[in-house]
């Protein structure tokens, strides 16, 4: 009996058929909802909307709502609860994906489904092949800072983990992988160990015991390999120890990852005199993954909306090693895929892959948006999305707002922007998790001078007095001046452009900034109470603005102020 051949991974097919999907966008967009409202239309959910078979655009926006996850909720979780009803899809939900919880300040349980992890893999393979033409990988291994999130059961029986794990666990991803030639150089028992802090020591030993081999630099998120470099500067001369004797850390106190371990560490003293030689010749850690791993291509992650202020250090890190941002999605799916890797990370675009999902956008500048299909976007435009997926998502609002930047064919290249509503409002103020970021940078510049940096900050909005005023954190590299804080203060406080703000500001109807200064570590302690709740690391963004619903956050941060200063910046 023949065995039939196993379809070998050709980077130049994967682009044509992307460009063959992309040509004719709205064909396929028509042709996807279909296919879900086919799939699907023994779901209750369906039923109640009454569309009568009925699978075309027009229909399915006149009858179904636009919802958020608040609507859903209490039917994911009868799902969760184990329901017997085909209650949003016909075929039943197997594992839920689980929200970091960073956003709103408390974890979202989202359907997930083997139609998810499919494309999952079609974005990461069409990403990868536009990624080799510009930087062609031969075989070799990549230092993947990932980690698997401890999964446990629903009430109904159902297997719940954070949306990286339930790929990370799946077949097709190792698979996947080992196609792109980029298989992670650690093994299972780091990435799925129990502790992330040992893992993210084995990940490191694991890169400098392969670094020769290593090819790629990357995570899901550009905060988890900045992170994973400040803890080599901790951990180095550690790392260095284990590498010249064989013999591994006894911080590692898992026996799994301890067992590993033990399986690729053999001593290489000249391997550690050659890692101890370029650590002491470096100035300020600039140029360390370069220095480390010199066959490394590109360094990859998202790096867009909250990752930007991470950028500054990573390229610190980097040297000269190209930063690429890595694809666009959230926890309920994949979007699109960055094929323009020319431009900078605060500039990467996504192409929408149509068929993927049904896309909506309503238009961020009406009052009353209707929603428009994706090839009847505008350049220009700023929209938040809609999506509709294959695993019980109809018409759900995202709560992203994305720019309009261009076509690739007659698919729409989005710029992430930020997400909506994130910052609460105390007058008539509507600054957004950008204008916070833009007024953070600026302040930032003044501390150059004393060769000191912002290393993570977050909000609140206090109204625990009238009137309400924002306050904003800090944890800094070192020690600063009064004065230089004060004068940060007034920068953070007066670069806020919002009309509205300014205009409160003036009036006194919103009350003078506060810059609170916190305790180094204070952010490491907020990552650790998150993964606490069973986070992961490489999933993690810290919390721009924490609201009242996040106490436990809000009294990490209270219990860290070191220094408090209040703005004069409006007389």
């Amino acid at each position: 009996m023949l065995v039939k051949a196993e379809k070998r991974f050709d980077p130049e097919e994967v682009i044509e058929e992307f460009e063959a999907l992309t040509k004719d966008a709205k064909r396929v967009q028509t042709e996807t909802l279909k296919k879900i409202l086919k799939e699907n239309s023994e779901a209750e959910y369906l039923k109640k909307w009454c569309l009568d078979g009925k699978t075309d655009p027009e229909s399915y926006s006149t009858c179904v709502p636009l919802v958020t996850h608040k609507d859903l909720e209490p039917l994911i979780q009868q799902i969760a609860d184990g329901s017997p009803l085909p209650i949003l899809t016909g075929k039943p939900i197997t594992i839920i994906t689980l929200s970091s919880g960073t956003t709103q300040g408390r974890r979202k349980f989202v359907p997930f489904n083997d139609e998810l992890t499919e494309t999952t893999m079609q974005i990461y393979r069409t990403s990868y092949a536009f990624r080799n033409r510009e930087f062609p990988i031969k075989n070799g291994k990549a230092l993947t800072f990932i980690y698997g999130s401890k999964q446990f059961k629903t009430k109904g029986g159902l297997l719940a983990g954070t949306a990286t794990s339930n790929v990370y666990r799946s077949e097709q991803f190792k698979k996947t992988m080992k196609e792109m030639h980029t298989p992670c150089c650690s093994p299972d028992e780091v990435i799925f160990g129990p502790d992330f802090h040992q893992s993210l020591y084995c990940h490191l030993l694991c890169g400098l015991i392969f670094h020769d081999e290593i090819q790629v630099i990357s995570s899901t998120f550009a905060h988890s390999i900045v992170h994973s470099f400040r803890t080599f500067e901790l951990v180095w001369e550690e790392l260095c120890s284990d590498v010249k004797t064989g013999t591994l850390s006894a911080r590692i106190t898992v026996p799994t990852i301890r067992t590993a371990m033990a399986k690729i560490l053999k001593p290489d003293p000249e391997l550690a005199d050659k890692i101890l030689e370029k650590c002491l010749t470096l100035t300020n850690w600039y140029g360390l993954i370069e220095a480390l791993f010199p066959n490394v291509k590109y360094i990859y992650g998202i790096m867009t909306g909250s990752m930007e202020p991470y950028l500054k250090k990573l390229r610190h890190y980097a040297g000269g090693i190209p930063l690429l941002s890595a694809d666009y999605g959230s926890s309920e799916g994949w979007i699109g895929a960055n094929v323009n890797l020319t431009r900078p990370p605060e500039m990467a675009t996504f192409a929408v892959l149509p068929n993927i999902g049904y896309f909506e956008f309503l238009l961020l500048r009406d009052y009353d948006p209707k929603p428009v299909g994706l090839t009847d976007v505008a350049v220009g435009e700023e929209y938040e999305v809609v999506v509709t997926n294959f695993a019980g998502l109809y018409r759900y609002r995202l709560g992203d707002v994305v720019k309009v930047v261009g076509f690739h064919n007659s698919t729409p290249e989005l710029q992430f922007v930020c997400r909506r509503n994130l910052m609460p409002t105390i007058n008539i103020d509507k600054n957004t998790e950008k204008d916070l970021q833009l007024s953070v940078e600026a302040a930032a510049k003044l501390l150059t001078a004393e060769k000191l940096e912002v290393v993570d900050f977050t909000s609140h909005v206090d109204l625990s007095s009238e009137p309400g005023h924002y306050v904003i954190f800090w944890e800094v590299s070192g020690e600063a001046s009064d004065e230089v804080f004060q004068d940060c203060c007034n920068c953070l406080d007066s670069t806020f452009v919002d009309a509205g703000y300014v205009s409160s500001r003036n009036v006194q109807a919103i009350g003078p900034l506060e810059l609170k200064v916190l305790k180094k570590g204070s952010f490491q302690k907020i990552l650790d109470h998150y993964v606490g709740l069973g986070s992961t690391l490489n999933q993690f963004k810290t919390p721009r603005c924490v609201g009242p619903v996040n106490q436990t956050v809000l009294r990490i941060l209270c219990d860290n102020v070191v220094k408090s200063y209040t703005s004069t910046a409006f007389g």
